[in-house]
């Protein structure tokens, strides 16, 4: 389907992958994965033919097309929602527009007509490929997608220009999902979807009949939906034929296996070296020396990248609350003649971790910002005893000094035994080098919401609120919240549309919706498993069926890990070569000691020999000759062996 040839990319002269081959069968799907500025966004534009690599090719099959989902920035205006989503389908819209035309000619030309018969027969063509095309059913199909998506029928005729920024990204999926390239490129597809639509697009993408290449942040989505893994690292791409969770595991061995391997290579070049430079002005090793000279000029040298620095933090000590945090009780909140929260009752204990889900539009927000203190019209909202809790809203970026540099907004508010701590924790929140200097006021969007963020969790509290704290994160900086906040002490009630943190973190799921809330006392999986999207052996789903096109025969390729049985004969196999490793070494020490006696044993010789009046005695000097001769000839063996051994 795709195939990368020795693909090379530099910016201003420092190389950003050098010599990628690397390739893509049909039905794939990939997870591209890296750190930050590893070029993983950079791969798929060169692959949308939106950017030219510096050198190499790029093959696809013939035929095939790629489509780009960007991460952001694009907006549309100008046509309803349903008929920019339509506009996805040319091809078809194309074919029925000619259909139509066929049908109108064929109604008034004469059955008699020499040309009737040929109209007949290009109208069954054509219509026999529409409908394989699934132009029957074009309709249906586009009301699916955006009702995955979110959008409700009643968006189906408002103007595209009417909708958000986040919402303008869905719309730019949607119509990249109709159009069905057979190599589909996603940035970041889950940014501004929330749990429903996550799990609606991953069901699609699993039953997606081309090939996908995906990034993304959510690791939950990727184990679900990708069975490759490819990493941008080192200046090249790594594959890994596994699930993500599996390759977090697999890449751990993989880099101690490369590590190890750079160890014993320098203990090798240094011998080699030492020999070398022992030898160099012998003549007698003249030809030794330029072997070891050739054999070092051939190694190829394992470079290894500085490996991210784990950061890792607590939350200041807060003073303990009572028993019970918060209580609402009868409470309803409504905006105008819309009632979000209808008569609620919830309770929060201390040490809970609750997850609100639910719908966009569902009132998680609204419900979270009246925990926080915010107005309702009413029922009673009581908070426990000794309660200091801290708030971070979807906006908080808001509440920030646009003077002060990132590094001076986190100071301000900073504990004193927070302070050596800051550049760290802004290096985990993606604040690198000079970026910690820069003006809050110049901050992009998702840059204000990270250091809000940060700085929020430097304070002393002991109820935390947080409503989508994971947006604009990656997996790093997720952990580093997660890990976080797995260790604090208090209360957390907390909105995110990422499953794996919201699994992770959850005690408890409170489903908001409808104007009421209902408790599911256990994780995500839990609260899934009650809603019927489980099965009872908690991991397969209810089938999906396939996107209909001319790629719907087309089976998806999936690479199961390694089995059990494999994973032994692995084990084994690198026990196996790790005695011989040993074996090996201890021979290698056997003859440098042996080429030692040898050698001095030799120049004794030679000092003898060159001694006044040895040769006077022709016997003598006979024997001295064959001895001479005999330890050369050893000395041969013995460094012959020694460099069979090291090579």
């Amino acid at each position: 389907m795709l195939q990368l040839i020795n693909l090379t990319k530099d910016f201003a002269g420092t190389p950003l992958f050098n010599n990628i081959s690397w390739h893509l069968k049909k039905g794939e799907r990939v997870a591209l994965v890296g750190e930050n500025g590893a070029g993983k966004s950079t791969l798929m534009k060169i692959i949308a033919g939106l950017s030219e690599p510096t050198s190499g090719e790029i093959q696809f099959a013939r035929g095939a097309k790629a489509a780009y989902l960007p991460q952001d920035g694009i907006v549309t205006t100008g046509r309803t929602l349903f008929h920019e989503a339509q506009a996805a389908l040319g091809e078809l819209l194309a074919m029925e527009e000619e259909l139509h035309r066929l049908g109108q000619d064929l109604e008034r030309m004469p059955h008699d007509s020499p040309e009737h018969d040929q109209l007949l027969h290009r109208y069954g063509e054509l219509q026999e490929q529409f409908r394989h095309r699934g132009g029957y059913t074009m309709e249906a199909e586009i009301g699916s997608v955006l009702k995955g998506l979110g959008f409700s029928q009643d968006d189906w005729q408002r103007d595209c220009g009417e909708f958000s920024g986040g919402w303008q990204m869905r719309i730019a999926l949607a119509r990249l999902l109709l159009q069905k390239p057979d190599v589909l490129l996603l940035d970041e597809p889950t940014n501004h979807l929330d749990l429903e639509a996550r799990n609606w697009l991953e069901e699609y993408l699993c039953n997606y009949p081309g090939s996908v290449i995906m990034v993304s942040h959510d690791r939950f989505f990727m184990d679900s939906v990708c069975s490759r893994i490819a990493e941008v690292w080192n200046h090249t791409l790594s594959d890994y034929h596994c699930s993500y969770s599996s390759y977090l595991t697999q890449r751990v061995e993989r880099v101690a296996a490369l590590r190890d391997a750079k160890r014993r290579q320098d203990e090798e070049v240094a011998k080699t070296e030492a020999f070398i430079s022992r030898f160099r002005y012998q003549a007698n090793k003249a030809s030794l020396v330029q072997s070891r000279i050739k054999q070092l000029e051939k190694v190829e040298r394992i470079v290894l990248p500085p490996e991210r620095k784990r950061i890792r933090f607590q939350f200041p000590e807060a003073p303990k609350s009572g028993k019970t945090v918060m209580e609402l009780k009868g409470l309803t909140r409504s905006f105008g003649d819309h009632t979000v929260l209808d008569r609620i009752d919830l309770t929060i204990e201390k040490g809970e971790r609750i997850a609100l889900v639910g719908h966009n539009g569902a009132g998680k927000s609204t419900l979270m910002a009246v925990l926080a203190g915010g107005e309702f019209q009413g029922g009673e909202r009581i908070i426990g005893h000794n309660v200091s809790m801290d708030y971070f809203a979807q906006d908080q970026a808001n509440v920030l000094d646009q003077s002060r540099t990132a590094y001076d907004e986190l100071y301000a508010d900073a504990p004193y035994a927070m302070v050596p701590k800051l550049r760290d924790i802004l290096g985990a929140f993606l604040f690198s080098g000079d970026d910690i200097h820069k003006k809050v006021g110049v901050l992009s969007g998702g840059e204000r919401n990270r250091l809000a963020l940060a700085k929020m969790l430097l304070r002393s509290s002991n109820l935390l609120l947080m409503d989508e704290p994971t947006n604009h994160l990656d997996l790093y900086s997720k952990e580093v919240l997660l890990d976080a906040l797995k260790g604090f002490e208090g209360t957390v009630v907390f909105v995110s549309h990422d499953r794996y943190f919201v699994n992770a973190l959850a005690t408890r799921i409170v489903e908001v919706g409808e104007g009421g809330v209902e408790s599911y006392f256990g994780d995500y999986e839990y609260y899934l498993g009650k809603k019927g999207e489980v099965s009872a052996g908690g991991a397969a789903k209810a089938p999906v069926s396939a996107p209909s096109g001319s790629m719907a025969d087309d089976s998806s390729v999936s690479l199961p890990p390694l089995k059990k049985e494999e994973r032994l004969r692995d084990r084994e196999e690198e026990k196996r070569r790790k005695r011989e490793d040993q074996s090996r070494q201890k021979r290698l020490g056997e003859l440098e000691s042996q080429i030692a006696a040898v050698e001095l044993e030799l120049a004794e010789l030679e000092d003898e020999m060159n001694a006044p009046g040895f040769f006077d005695d022709p016997e003598r000097g006979q024997q001295g000759g064959e001895s001479h001769a005999a330890l050369n000839a050893k000395l041969e063996e013995l460094y012959s062996e020694w460099e069979g051994l090291s090579g």
